[in-house]
This record gives C-alpha cells, structure tokens and sequence, in this order.
C-alpha cells in the first residue's frame, strides 16, 4: 500500500516538475497533480493499454518511440478532463510525455522505489 502511495506522490511530483520545464503545460496545486496522476494512470491502464496492443506493430518499427505518442494521447485527453491541468497542444503533450518519463524514472531512482 505504501509503495502505491509513493509512486502516486512521485508521479504527482513528475507532473508539477514538467509543469515548470515544459511550456505549455499548466498545473493550478499540487492537489490538482494529484488528481491529474490519477486519471493519467487510469487512462493508462485501460485506454492506453489498448492503444499500446493497437499500434504494436509500429512501436516495432519505431523502436518503441511510438510510445511516447500513446503517452502524450494520455496526458493530453487528462487535461482535458482535470480542471487546473491544462496543455496548450499537442506537441507540448509529446515534449511532455519524454521528460516525465525521464523526470519519473529520476525520481523513483533517487527514491529508491
């Protein structure tokens, strides 16, 4: 359950540090990341997990960078669902997408989840 938690806070955490990096993307609280992460990782796991087995044969040939799209469809549609979570198009969703992977994997390193 802690485990769960945590990785819950370090997305949280991921989303606001995007947030300052990348233009584009707007987060009202901390509260409201929160709220983002989740539907962000609910999408994940439904949508995103049938777009992911939809578009296998492409992320083959792309070498798995098909991926960041899917995830950049997966913040984009959130935002458009959180209030207080807005990202201004869609290829700030795709610049997105590749530093919160990055900004996540760091964090859970440096968390050591």
């Amino acid at each position: 359950m802690m485990y769960l938690l945590l990785n819950w806070m370090l997305s949280a955490l991921s989303l606001l540090i995007v947030c300052h990096i990348v233009p584009g993307f707007q987060m009202a609280s901390f509260g409201t990341a929160l709220v983002a992460s989740l539907v962000i990782g609910l999408f994940n796991a439904t949508i995103g997990f049938l777009l992911k087995i939809v578009t296998f044969p492409l992320t083959i040939v792309t070498l798995g960078l098909f991926l960041f799209v899917v995830n950049a469809l997966m913040l984009w549609w959130a935002s458009k669902l959180v209030d207080g979570f807005h990202i201004a198009s869609f290829g700030s969703a795709l610049l997105g997408a590749i530093v919160l992977a990055l900004v996540h994997v760091v964090l859970r390193r440096l968390a050591l989840v």
